[in-house]
This record gives C-alpha cells, structure tokens and sequence, in this order.
C-alpha cells in the first residue's frame, strides 16, 4: 500500500474513533461525546482570541445550525457552557466556558493525553518528535489545503 493510502486510512481510524466518542467514553465522563465537542470549539475560540457562537460551532462540527443549537443547550444545560449576550449585536449570543468547563476541559486533555502517553510509550524520543512535528505540519498544510491555500514551503521539501 503506497504512503498516500495509508495516511488516509489511519484518518478515517482516527475519525471514527472520535465519532463514538472512544476518548469521552472511556473517560467516564457523564456528560455525553457531543456536549465535549462543543466543549472543544468554544474552548479553541478563546484559545485563538475569538467568541464563539452557535455558528461557529455549526461549522467546527460540520453540522446544521438546529443541531448546532441543540449540543449548544445540551452544553449549556450540563454547566459547561454559558451564553452571554453579544454587545455588538442583541440578537446574538457568545459562548463561554464555565469554571465547570474549564476543569472538564483541562480533565479530558489529560485523560486524552494520558491514553497518548500510553500509546508512544514504548516510541524512542525521536519518534515520537517526529510524529509530533509532522502531525503538526500535515494539519496545519490539511486545513491549508481544505480551505482554499496551498501546502506550506516545508510541505514540499
């Protein structure tokens, strides 16, 4: 099997392992795979310096702004989240993590990090380097691509 096909094979893995929510679910987590999703997004946005909305959370997760709203409430309803109203514009509302959030957040990182740690141990220090760098480099060229630019110069040594 050449390179190509199995960089695409282990991202389907890797989708469908997060599709059932493996992570969350062998967390022990109660709240439910979706509601950690949106977790995620609203927790990027403020990482990036941005607000999120139920917008941004549609797009993020590739879904319907009714479904979208749904995990939003379903977040909101679990403590994680809170919405506040927009200054800028009445109609809208932005999403918050609440002090809740923030420590589920922080406890999935290192639950996930945890089951990393766990898959590499047995890696040389390069290689997990290695993967770390490249993975970087291939999501960053991914969401490069995907969106309309090109791969990065080092994307084509």
């Amino acid at each position: 099997m050449d390179e190509i096909a199995v960089i695409e094979g282990a991202m389907v893995a890797i989708r469908r392992s997060q599709r059932r929510r493996t992570l969350a679910g062998l967390s022990g987590a109660s709240a439910s795979g979706a509601v950690f999703d949106v977790l995620d997004v609203v927790e990027a946005a403020e990482r990036d310096g941005e607000r999120a909305t139920v917008s941004t959370v549609a797009t993020a997760l590739g879904v319907d702004q009714p479904r979208a709203s749904k995990l939003v409430t379903a977040a909101v309803e679990a403590g994680l989240i809170r919405r506040e109203a927009d200054q800028a514009d009445g109609r809208r509302s932005l999403l918050v993590r609440t002090s809740e959030g923030v420590e589920a957040s922080e406890r999935i990182h290192e639950f996930r990090r945890g089951v990393i740690e766990r898959v590499v141990s047995s890696w040389s220090g390069a290689d997990r380097a290695d993967l770390a760098r490249l993975l970087a480099r291939f999501m960053a060229d991914f969401t490069s691509v995907t969106s309309g630019g090109a791969p990065s110069e080092g994307a084509r040594r």
